[in-house]
């Protein structure tokens, strides 16, 4: 006897349609410079179901800077970096969180917004530097330097966050450091975030080595070939770049630095050394400038896609929970480092 056959199933494929094309017209305007007009055809149909499913579920959709263009500047309501989507997303009114980005970043949207439903539309989308390390990590260094304050950055899980004092951003760490009043800090978990802030601090820091795997990739000599290639370019690069990047760099700072940087500037070619993503995203608001590509892709942001956002909300799935007893804990760690009060200045971590 022959054993049935089984078919995998498939999402149905959505018809680009006259109609589908007059309402994603404005979306597309915005975004033919990045995106090519044959790939336009594939995309907008999810667009348009998306915008008609986030009505029904009064729903939002948070995208990180390292989404692609199709999800950041065609269903994203709100854009930016993990802790400023999380603040966006609890500003709301909304009662479901879409987070377009990594599963610690969906989970400091759910710390944030305790009573709202946190989809992520992929829970593999994971983080290298969050998965680094644990909150029985936190708890050993504890034991190991009892009475030095945690500062743990944003890109960390909420048993982490929940595990220190205080956390920071790319863009507060010194500021938030300082304000401790020690001389000696635990600072968590990304080693080169460490040593840049190091560098700008007296305070002692006992680091960890954490890394994020798209920014440790890039190596100085690939800057200045760049340099060879191109001429007169302008490079940024984020502090989570090995040391020995950053000094080739013009200008170090957050991805929100980065972002202003450019707007405030206007370079006539630059080049952000940070995930891909990003300069798509940031070339769309500044066709007057030319952005070279240097392409490190993050496969955690890259399972997001229109199809998983749509998909997730069909089902309500993947849900985001966070035990309560552990985001309260991780709550006070995040509104510590809003109490600062310090801004950014320039983008600069300094």
């Amino acid at each position: 006897m022959t054993a049935p056959t089984t078919v995998p199933r498939t999402e149905p494929e959505l018809a680009y349609t006259p109609e589908i094309a007059r309402r994603t017209a404005a979306v597309y305007e915005r975004v033919r410079g990045v995106i090519p007009e044959i790939e336009w055809p594939v995309h907008a149909p999810y667009v348009a179901a998306i915008e008609e499913l986030k009505r029904e579920r009064k729903a939002v959709v948070l995208a990180h800077n390292y989404q692609t263009p199709e999800i950041f500047h065609g269903v994203a309501d709100f854009v930016g970096d993990s802790l400023g989507l999380a603040r966006q997303g609890a500003a709301t009114d909304a009662e479901v969180i879409v987070l377009a980005g990594v599963h610690f970043m969906a989970e400091t949207a759910k710390i944030l917004s305790p009573e709202k439903t946190v989809l992520i539309p992929d829970p593999r989308a994971g983080c290298s530097l969050a998965a680094s390390i644990t909150g029985a990590d936190v708890r050993l260094l504890r034991q190991r330097h009892p009475g030095v304050p945690v500062v743990s950055y944003v890109n960390t899980s909420a048993e982490v966050k929940a595990e220190s004092d205080v956390c920071c951003t790319s863009a507060n760490a010194v500021a938030v450091v300082e304000s401790l009043g020690t001389d000696r800090v635990i600072f968590l978990p990304d080693e080169f975030l460490g040593r840049y802030v190091a560098r700008h601090t007296d305070v002692e820091l006992i680091l960890w080595q954490g890394h994020c795997e798209v920014h440790e990739r890039f190596t100085a000599a690939e800057i200045r070939a760049y340099r060879e290639r191109f001429g007169e370019i302008e490079v940024l690069a984020h502090p989570e770049c090995p040391p020995e990047v950053l000094a080739e760099a013009d200008f170090v700072g957050s991805t929100s630095g980065m972002i202003r940087h450019v707007g405030e500037t206007k370079p006539r070619r630059v080049v952000m050394i940070t995930e891909c993503s990003m300069s798509d995203n940031v070339a769309v608001e500044h066709p007057d400038v030319e952005f070279v590509r240097p392409c490190n892709l993050c496969p955690h942001m890259k399972r997001i896609t229109l199809p998983k956002i749509l998909r997730s909300l069909e089902t309500m799935e993947t849900r985001v929970e966070v035990d309560p007893a552990v985001g309260e804990r991780a709550r006070r760690a995040v509104e510590r480092m809003l109490a600062v009060g310090r801004r950014e200045s320039a983008g600069r971590v300094h």
